[in-house]
């Protein structure tokens, strides 16, 4: 929070030695490294990021990033008629930032044109750039921003999901809670640690029933995960056994146009940062939820997302 003209020579002592308001933030021009590397691999790509890095270093973005921390995202298991809804509340703020960076392209950009074989030659370095400079004003958002970007990478490779994919490259911010089919842009998370096996993802015991009277890649799943990131997103990969072997699944927070997936909220993590960003320990009481990959290639295919998500976190 920035204050007009605040007292600096009080009655007791005089303010000194604090450091003194950088707002706004010389992202570009006091990062000489990331100067180079536009200098070095795109210099036509150098005024794009520029551009950002003036956005995201402005008064406003500090600002929001400031709000966002302040005010943690709340819980809601229930309407206040009783009814069960299992949503996250964030304050405005941390939709703003989301919207800054996805309606930039922070998520998108490397994979907006996968289908029609034209990638953006530079869209890694752009996306890797954009996020680095977001994360210098409020990492909490690059979690979700981060994800979506690496999930991409799965959904390119799996036809069924098109059209899903389709709006998760699309750079269209929308915060609401709503069907995918109701949204322009879409973004995602994930869902593996569970208990019993913390990193050690083999010793999941989610369980997954084909269900082929609803259609292909249908798959029921039952059971809890000890972590999951940014549960407001649209849709999450997942990882449930097939037969005893370790699937990956495309679970979706709404199951059709009017029904609610079964994707329960069962607590925020109490965090010791991170805070402008929820994360949660879930369950799935009969889920719907697509398959990704072949019975069995849960990690393998999983592992794609996972890759892309330590590049930036």
């Amino acid at each position: 929070m920035r204050y007009v003209y605040p007292h600096k020579n009080l009655k007791t002592h005089a303010v000194k030695n604090q450091a003194r308001d950088l707002a706004p933030l010389p992202l570009w021009e006091a990062d000489p490294a990331l100067q180079e590397a536009f200098n070095h691999w795109t210099t036509d790509q150098g005024e794009r990021v520029q551009q950002f890095a003036r956005q995201v270093g402005s008064e406003e973005s500090i600002e929001w990033g400031w709000q966002a921390n302040q005010n943690k995202p709340k819980l809601i298991t229930h309407d206040r008629f009783g009814h069960r809804v299992d949503e996250v509340e964030y304050h405005p703020a941390y939709h703003q930032l989301m919207k800054l960076g996805v309606n930039q392209e922070t998520s998108s950009v490397a994979w907006a044109t996968q289908k029609e074989g034209n990638l953006h030659p530079h869209g890694h370095l752009l996306h890797a750039a954009q996020l680095y400079l977001l994360s210098q004003v409020e990492p909490g958002v690059c979690c979700p921003l981060s994800m979506t970007y690496a999930a991409a990478s799965v959904l390119s490779n799996a036809p069924h999901l098109d059209e899903q994919f389709k709006k998760l490259t699309t750079p269209d911010y929308d915060g609401r809670s709503l069907p995918i089919n109701q949204k322009h842009g879409i973004t995602m998370g994930m869902a593996m640690t569970e208990k019993q096996g913390g990193s050690d993802v083999r010793a999941n015991e989610t369980t997954a029933r084909a269900l082929p009277s609803e259609g292909d890649h249908v798959y029921s799943l039952e059971g809890h995960k000890w972590f999951c990131s940014a549960p407001m997103s649209d849709a999450f990969l997942t990882l449930g056994r097939v037969d005893d072997a370790l699937t990956c699944f495309f679970l979706p927070r709404w199951w059709g146009d009017e029904q609610r997936n079964d994707f329960k909220l069962i607590r925020l993590k109490d965090k010791l940062g991170n805070h402008a960003n929820a994360s949660s320990e879930i369950e799935f009481h009969g889920a719907r939820a697509y398959r990704v990959g072949d019975v069995g290639a849960g990690i393998r295919t999983i592992i794609e997302m996972v890759h892309h998500t330590r590049l930036d976190a």
